[in-house]
């Protein structure tokens, strides 16, 4: 059987089911061919699923401290029950899963499920770019697009000498499966993934090493707010290393425990614990896909696009982690509503990838755009700073969640922001105001003057803009 459309979309994540749907909205005929579930990574192994247990942790948390409110929780009163958090997440993976393929229903977009594959040029069509599908019975497909739009996204990269078994040596996706919670858990790797299951483990009463091989976690972030969330992972009890070496040559694993040898600065160091998580980053699917029947550039394992999402063909687009930069969802879904308009003739190309806010939903959470401070320096800016803690705004006082910072970054010249960076309350809400004003290449000044209402969290980022010139009240 032949399908026939305008588009093709190979990929259901956010960044292939968005450029489906904008497709579609410009009056394109379209398909998606999707492997697994429509929703990719993002709602079925990663944004979704762990945003709610990070949910439940939070609520946990709350309760076992809520002495501090007024409130007293007797300890038999009060018990977590693991499966009904897991049934939680499910449940809001499936109703956001339902509320998907509505929308893909909507506006008229055939869903095929299998594995796609792309393919040269044929009688049906004198281009590569159609695509051949094995369905789930065997049976295959063919789909002719006049173009294409790659989504494959990205999988959990693996280190050598430690690969997910699923049992004691686990992925992302595999924590996300957990029957039960361990009674402690190695993390190694520091970044984004990593930074978040300590802080959710941790809180749902897990012993937590975070163990990471550079001088700091959150390396791509500004070094206050690494140094500030590392400082409050460690009075909540996470152990956190750095500079630390694992030597998978010594890797033990029995029963109920895994133990590995960790090389440090200060000598060898046994590292134990229930289980081991690898949160090392991520990596593109090019592979089995047909990329060796285009012409298509790839460099350093992810494809290689212009501006406007296409590949060196220019009718096949590519999108989201399978071209490097920004692996967010939010910068997939974005990337996917450019390569629609562009092929629709529209010459909107992506956002500049420093106007990406980038959000971790640890406890504190942790939002930024642009540049770090040392990264600002680097490029050679003169630049400004401002900063307000959270403890001298008072919603973060009523909220009990007082620690933490919003820091502004201008350049002293032009008084253009270059960055802004925020750990502590309802970060990941707040960045989206500051990623505003530098879509409109607002000032420092032009934002302070905004008025913020009283008592909120975003008080503390109009703040920090006017302490940049010294005309912060809040301090």
């Amino acid at each position: 059987m032949t399908i026939q459309v305008d588009v093709a979309v190979l990929g259901g994540g956010p960044g292939g089911y968005t450029a489906a749907i904008r497709a579609a909205q410009l009056g394109k005929s379209v398909a998606i061919v999707e492997l697994d579930k429509l929703g990719g990574t993002c709602l079925h192994r990663g944004c979704i699923p762990s945003k709610s247990l990070l949910r439940s942790a939070e609520v946990y948390s709350t309760l076992l401290d809520a002495d501090k409110y007024g409130i007293s929780v007797t300890e038999g009163a009060l018990s977590l029950d693991f499966d009904k958090v897991q049934d939680r997440k499910e449940k809001t993976v499936e109703q956001l899963h339902r509320g998907l393929k509505g929308l893909m229903k909507k506006y008229d977009i055939q869903i095929i499920n299998g594995k796609g594959r792309i393919i040269g040029p044929s009688i049906f069509s004198p281009r590569s770019g159609s695509l051949a599908v094995e369905l789930a019975d065997g049976e295959m497909e063919s789909v002719v697009s006049t173009n294409l739009i790659i989504a494959t996204g990205s999988r959990p990269r693996h280190l050598p000498g430690l690969k997910p078994d699923g049992v004691h040596i686990l992925s992302s996706d595999d924590a996300l499966q957990l029957e039960k919670l361990p009674e402690s858990m190695l993390i190694v790797g520091g970044g984004v993934i990593g930074v978040e299951w300590a802080s959710m483990l941790q809180d749902f009463g897990v012993q937590v090493t975070l163990a990471e091989v550079g001088a700091r976690l959150l390396p791509g972030e500004d070094a206050e707010v690494s140094a500030e969330l590392t400082r409050l992972l460690r009075r909540r009890g996470v152990r956190v290393l750095t500079n630390i070496q694992l030597k998978t040559e010594e890797l033990s694993i029995n029963a109920d425990e895994v133990s590995i040898t960790a090389e440090t600065s200060e000598g060898n160091i046994l590292l134990t614990a229930s289980k081991v998580l690898l949160s090392v980053g991520r990596q593109a699917n090019i592979e089995n896909i047909g990329l060796e029947n285009t012409d298509i550039q790839t460099k350093n394992g992810v494809i290689y696009v212009n501006e406007f999402g296409q590949t060196t063909e220019p009718h096949i687009y590519a999108i989201g982690d399978v071209i490097g930069g920004v692996q967010l969802a939010h910068a997939a879904a974005h990337e996917g509503a450019a390569a629609a308009e562009h092929i629709a003739g529209h010459k909107k190309a992506a956002v500049d990838p420093n106007l990406i806010p980038r959000c971790i939903y640890s406890r504190p959470e942790v939002a930024s755009y642009g540049l770090t401070e040392d990264s600002a320096r680097t490029k050679g800016h003169d630049i400004k700073t401002g900063k307000i803690p959270f403890a001298a705004i008072g919603k973060a006082l009523v909220l009990g969640e007082a620690d933490g910072f919003v820091k502004v970054i201008a350049d002293r010249k032009t008084n253009d922001i270059l960055g802004v960076h925020m750990i502590g309350p309802h970060a990941t809400d707040l960045i989206s105001e500051a990623s505003l004003a530098a879509l409109l290449n607002a000032t420092p000044w032009e934002v302070g003057q905004l008025i913020h209402p009283h008592p909120t969290l975003s008080e503390a980022l109009g703040e920090a803009m006017l302490a940049i010139d010294g005309k912060s009240l809040a301090l």
